[in-house]
C-alpha cells in the first residue's frame, strides 16, 4: 500500500493561513480542528504536520516530512539540504538593514564597526561579507526592531512587509538583504510512490497559480481591426473568435497575464474593442 505524502506547514503565523487557502483551492480537504498538529487530507492521500516554521527545513531533510510550505528567509537561514521547489505566490516580504532615523547610519557603509541584531545571522553575515563590511551581528530570536531604543545595537536586520513596524519603531529602512514568499520544498530522496504523489500537487498547484496570474477576456470587436486586437491577446494558443448578430462585428475570447492587464486593455479600446469584460479564472489547465 502507498503510503501518505506527507507536508510539513506553519502551525501559526503569517504562512498558516496562505497555505491552508492554496490547500483549500486544490482541492484538498484539511480540518485543523481543535489545533491537531498531524491531521490527514479528506480526499487526496496527503497528511499533514502543523510545525515551528523555523523547524520545516531540518524535518523535511531528515525525512520526517516529504515536503514542506515554509518562507525563503527560513530556507536559506537554516541551510538545511533540501529541493526549493516551486515559489507559492504568498507570504511576500522582505529581509532588510533599518537603522534610527536620527541616527549616523545613513548607507550601507556606515555599518562599519556597528553592531547589528538580527534573528538571521547566517544569512546576514554572506551579505555583509560580500559587500565587505565589518560589522558585529547580535543574535536575538525576538522584538529585533527595539534593539537600538535599548542599546543592545546600532542597526537591525529583520523582515519587512508594510513597514508599519519600522516606522513605529522610528527605524528607517537601508537596502534589502533578501527578497521571500512562501515556497514548497522537497526532501532529496523521495521513492517513486511519493514522487508521483508530489506531481499530482505540484500540478494542481501550479493550474491554481496560473489561474491567479491571468484573466479571461471577452469583448466585441469591429472585423476590420481583429487581425490588430488579435495580435495583443496572443492567449494560451490564439484568441476564439465568434461572429455576432451585428454585421461586421466579432466576439473575441482570450486570457491576460495580470502583469500585462492594464497596458493590453488601453490598447484595446485604441484599436477599437468595446463591451470588453473580465472574469476571474478558478483553475487553469495548460
Amino acid at each position: 500500500m502507498n503510503e501518505n505524502l506527507k507536508i510539513a506547514v506553519q502551525k501559526k503565523g503569517r504562512l498558516y493561513e496562505g497555505s491552508m487557502s492554496l490547500l483549500k483551492e486544490c482541492g484538498i480537504e484539511v480540518s485543523n480542528g481543535n489545533n491537531q498538529l498531524r491531521v490527514q487530507a479528506g480526499n487526496f492521500p496527503l497528511e499533514i504536520f502543523f510545525l515551528r516554521d523555523d523547524d520545516i527545513p531540518e524535518y523535511v531533510q531528515d525525512a520526517v516530512a516529504d515536503i514542506g510550505f515554509v518562507g525563503e528567509n527560513v530556507v536559506a537561514e537554516k541551510n538545511k539540504d533540501v529541493i526549493s521547489l516551486e515559489k507559492l505566490g504568498f507570504g511576500k516580504c522582505r529581509l532588510s538593514l533599518a537603522s534610527p532615523g536620527n541616527s549616523s547610519i545613513n548607507s550601507i557603509s556606515d555599518l562599519n564597526g556597528k553592531k547589528i541584531a538580527t534573528s538571521y545571522p547566517l544569512i546576514l553575515s554572506l551579505f555583509l561579507k560580500e559587500k565587505n563590511i565589518q560589522a558585529t551581528i547580535q543574535e536575538i530570536s525576538g522584538s529585533v526592531e527595539i534593539a537600538p531604543r535599548i542599546g543592545l545595537a546600532d542597526a537591525i536586520c529583520d523582515l519587512v512587509s508594510s513597514g508599519s513596524t519600522l516606522f513605529s519603531n522610528e527605524l528607517s529602512e537601508l537596502q534589502t538583504v533578501l527578497k521571500s514568499e512562501a515556497v514548497l520544498i522537497s526532501n532529496k530522496n523521495l521513492p517513486a510512490d511519493k514522487q508521483e504523489l508530489l506531481d499530482k500537487l505540484l500540478f494542481r498547484i501550479r493550474s491554481v497559480k496560473k489561474a491567479k496570474n491571468n484573466k479571461y477576456v471577452l469583448l466585441n470587436a469591429p472585423n476590420e481591426k481583429l487581425d490588430d486586437i488579435c495580435g495583443l491577446l496572443p492567449g494560451m494558443k490564439s484568441p476564439t473568435i465568434l461572429p455576432l448578430a451585428e454585421k461586421g462585428w466579432s466576439s473575441v475570447h482570450s486570457v491576460i497575464n495580470e502583469s500585462d492587464f492594464w497596458n493590453v486593455i488601453e490598447q484595446l479600446k485604441k484599436n477599437g474593442a468595446q463591451g470588453i469584460l473580465i472574469i476571474p479564472i478558478e483553475k487553469m489547465i495548460m
